[in-house]
């Protein structure tokens, strides 16, 4: 079948094909009753539009690409729903690429999206000082926006969640419920949501007991370490474990039931993000939520306020309010948990 042309359009409508084109492109306002015959006589014949000569006319592909560090991260999947979602009404599409938590691929993949002529970027950074040179060259070239965590000031506009917010929320909760000995399982290197988390934690946990700071762990944020950071730091007899994600929480969960430890009886055990497999854990797991339609909503304000690349004093960082969401993990010591799996 041959494709639809606006001429096809126009002539099934009786209007001009420049009439045709401002209707279906919404670019000048046309009258209701004619809008409503071009878009009638579109839909009878099929019409769809040519994205890719729209593109060449104006220089714009109507996509914005999306690099992530880890897809296997549950995470960042919601975050990329709620991306897609504030995009496409829009009417932007998403590239998405994934650099499996490496600046090398992932400085890749920015240049295979920019090759591909993207109107714009979203990144979450691998690691704040390896990714910032393949980023900053990136904002240099077309509107880019960091999405939970940062490369260091001036290099782009970012928008994440105030982490030093979110984990006082959790010490404040803590402390409510006669905690007195927490522990901290987090992420090494400087990826910067990894790095203010844990910089919250000693700064906030000394206020509890002097020695608090010093019960620290450090490895990625998977599952597999939450449960070997558990063997390092049990023999301590924390009361509180403090973990750096959800992922991280829900592995010491399971560690600590195997251990038979009795959570929350004994120990509590919190997490940060909130995705689903926090409210299944068993007991359901306490954590601070990411207001993730708010993040995609204000990554797109930032891409739509920058339609072309600015210097770096224009830059902005836009930190939002956390939520801690109190399930049974963290009830007060005393508490029955399930007992030991």
């Amino acid at each position: 079948m041959a494709e639809v042309t606006l001429k096809d359009v126009a002539l099934a409508s009786g209007c001009s094909i420049a009439t045709v084109s401002r209707v279906l492109a919404g670019t000048r306002p046309v009258g209701a009753e004619t809008a409503r015959t071009v878009r009638a006589a579109a839909e009878a014949l099929g019409y769809r539009p040519n994205h890719v000569a729209r593109a060449l006319r104006s220089r714009s592909t109507g996509t914005v690409g999306l690099v992530l560090p880890q897809i296997t991260n549950p995470f960042f999947p919601f975050l990329v729903r709620e991306l897609e979602h504030a995009l496409h009404a829009e009417d932007r599409a998403v590239l998405l690429a994934d650099c499996d938590d490496d600046p090398v691929t992932e400085a890749a993949r920015i240049n295979a999206l920019l090759a591909r002529r993207v109107d714009a970027l979203l990144l979450i950074p691998v690691d704040e000082r390896r990714s910032r040179e393949a980023v900053a060259a990136a904002a240099a070239q077309v509107p880019l926006v960091l999405l939970d965590r940062g490369c260091g000031p001036g290099v782009a506009d970012s928008v994440a969640v105030d982490n030093a917010a979110g984990m006082a929320l959790v010490l404040a909760h803590l402390a409510a419920t006669g905690r007195r000995r927490p522990c901290f399982i987090g992420a090494a290197g400087t990826a910067s949501a990894a790095a203010e988390r844990r910089a919250a934690y000693e700064a906030g946990a000394a206020a509890l007991d002097p020695g608090a700071p010093g019960r620290v762990a450090l490895g990625d944020f998977s599952v597999e370490w939450g449960r070997a950071a558990v063997d390092r730091l049990w023999p301590s007899r924390p009361d509180a474990v403090v973990c750096a994600n959800d992922l991280i929480a829900a592995g010491a969960l399971q560690r600590l039931r195997q251990l038979g430890a009795d959570v929350p009886g004994e120990v509590a055990v919190t997490g940060f993000d909130d995705i689903p497999l926090a409210g299944l854990a068993d007991p359901a797991l306490t954590t601070v939520r990411q207001p993730l339609a708010e993040l995609a909503a204000e990554a797109a304000r930032l891409l739509s306020r920058n339609p072309a690349a600015g210097p770096p004093a224009a830059r902005r960082a836009v930190r939002l309010a956390p939520e801690l969401v109190v399930r049974a993990s963290s009830a007060g010591p005393g508490t029955r948990g399930g007992g030991s799996s």
